[in-house]
């Protein structure tokens, strides 16, 4: 994705460290304890990812849909909330593309529209072999 550029290890971007930003967001405990990671921060942008384990994995081997989901919502969570909180999820759309292959998925949050009250971003899930899972939009509305 081309909108925003993202930092990696801990370079200050806004107002938080990739530390900071991790810190902040351990709270959000269902993606947390499911296995999603802040891997990358930038300008209203996010990238985070998941080790893929059994527990993952739905009765026909595949990666359940809802573990994709999540890691979507999570970089969601964090683009359009690290540097100004108070953003909660209007609506979601995803559209699973193809099988995960790999061991990871990542999911990168861009925003493409950021207005006064309501914004809009683009996430795409792949795994770390480059297969695009998902592809997923929502809508933000700020509190």
């Amino acid at each position: 994705m081309e909108y925003f550029r993202g930092q990696e290890r801990g370079e200050q971007v806004g107002e938080g460290t990739l530390e900071d930003v991790r810190k902040m967001f351990e709270n959000d405990r269902f993606a947390t304890e499911n296995g999603a990671v802040v891997d990358e921060i930038g300008n209203l942008y996010a990238k985070c990812s998941l080790e893929l384990t059994e527990r993952h994995k739905n009765a026909l081997g595949a990666v359940m849909g809802g573990v994709t989901f999540t890691l979507a919502d999570f970089a969601f969570a964090v683009a359009s909330n690290w540097q100004n909180p108070g953003v909660v999820s209007l609506n979601a759309n995803i559209t699973y593309l193809g099988m995960a292959k790999g061991e990871r998925l990542i999911a990168e949050a861009c925003c493409i529209k950021n207005g006064h009250t309501t914004s809009y971003y683009r996430i795409d899930v792949q795994d770390e072999l480059g297969n695009l899972v998902a592809a997923v939009t929502a809508t933000g509305y700020r509190k």
